[in-house]
């Protein structure tokens, strides 16, 4: 029996298209009513996949624009064709999902007008930025040492009613009094009394930062409240007790520490980073799963820092090597001198 012509098994399908059944498939989306099509030059198989090409009304194509990259990368690998599917219907879905801020009504006229406004009235040297939907505004302020400061405002649907959420670089807790009659005003003068409120804290901190080499964090936020920072001192815990009294609240946190531990703190300013290892004499990495090498070796003619997790498996390997609760200890790798490590004792 002869084969009939294509064209005799041509049907109507999805809006007045006409192809051979196995020529044009439709895929409905849950997340939307509207149709996407595949088209190759014969049936598809799965060695074949890479043929397809993906025809669709022009809003689907306005959908899928973003993540065409995605689309045919999936086309190229999927095993097939439904697997295909399955993929194009959860990259939808999440296009979809993504888009919903664009429906999003825009505020009206007198909300706008309201907003710019209280933004004169803070004062337009005072503005950062505002969003296009004028649903976030971001207010700068310097406090009295001359830092800069920026608070991120998200207005609510219902503002001036709600309170607006607000976004500081602080360390500690910000919210603010609201009432509806309320506006970017009040924010930002409660926003100036807490940057006075820490500045003596960001002195402190900003003389550490300057004077002394600071390890961790290498960037540290306003909001950061601790310093990992360099010091070369044996022992310590002599100088400490023994020099205690020495501690007068009258000074600087770093002066205090300079009286009571009788030294100079290594500065960036001074010193560069090759005058001293900062790097794991075992693995020679300095950061380790976030970790820096925080184990230091006893002996004054050697001090190479180790991680403790390098250490640790180091004396775990050494035959000599003994253990006492929780502590062991062995020969340091670098001058085979007596070093003790201290495990931390997980809690369940």
């Amino acid at each position: 029996m002869p084969v009939p012509a294509p064209s005799r098994r041509r049907l109507r399908m999805c809006g007045g298209h006409s192809c051979a059944p196995w020529q044009r498939l439709k895929l409905t989306c849950c997340a939307t009513s509207r149709c996407c099509f595949l088209r190759t030059g014969r049936k598809p198989c799965m060695r074949d996949s890479f043929r397809l090409r993906l025809l669709c009304s022009w809003q689907l194509k306005n959908i899928l624009n973003e993540y065409h990259q995605i689309v045919q990368q999936r086309m190229k690998h999927s095993p097939d064709l439904v697997s295909f599917m399955m993929e194009l219907k959860m990259i939808l879905e999440v296009a979809l999902k993504n888009r919903q801020d664009l429906c999003v009504q825009p505020p009206s006229r007198s909300f706008c007008i309201d907003l710019l406004n209280e933004i004169g009235a803070v004062g337009w040297d005072k503005l950062v930025c505002v969003d296009t939907s004028f649903s976030t505004v971001k207010l700068k302020a310097h406090d009295a040492s001359g830092r800069k400061h920026v608070i991120t405002v998200k207005l609510k649907a219902k503002y001036p009613v709600e309170p607006p959420d607000c976004v500081v670089d602080f360390p500690v807790p910000f919210s603010v009094s609201w009432t509806p009659q309320s506006s970017l005003v009040n924010v930002h003068s409660q926003f100036m009394a807490a940057l006075e409120s820490l500045k003596t804290f960001w002195d402190v901190m900003d003389e550490i930062d300057e004077k002394t080499w600071v390890l961790e964090p290498e960037k540290p936020p306003r909001s950061a409240t601790a310093r990992r920072i360099v010091l070369v001192i044996k022992p310590l815990g002599i100088k400490l007790s023994g020099n205690i009294h020495l501690w007068d609240p009258e000074n600087s946190l770093l002066q205090n520490l300079k009286d009571v531990l009788e030294i100079d703190f290594p500065a960036r300013t001074v010193l560069e980073e090759s005058d001293f290892s900062m790097d794991c004499g075992i693995c020679y990495a300095r950061h380790l799963n976030g970790a820096i090498p925080d184990q230091v070796c006893d002996n004054p003619q050697c001090g190479q820092p180790f991680h403790q997790i390098c250490l640790y498996e180091w004396l775990r390997g050494l035959s000599t090597s003994r253990q006492s609760f929780n502590v062991l200890f062995g020969e340091c790798p670098y001058c085979s001198k007596p070093i003790t490590l201290k495990m931390l004792v997980r809690k369940h």
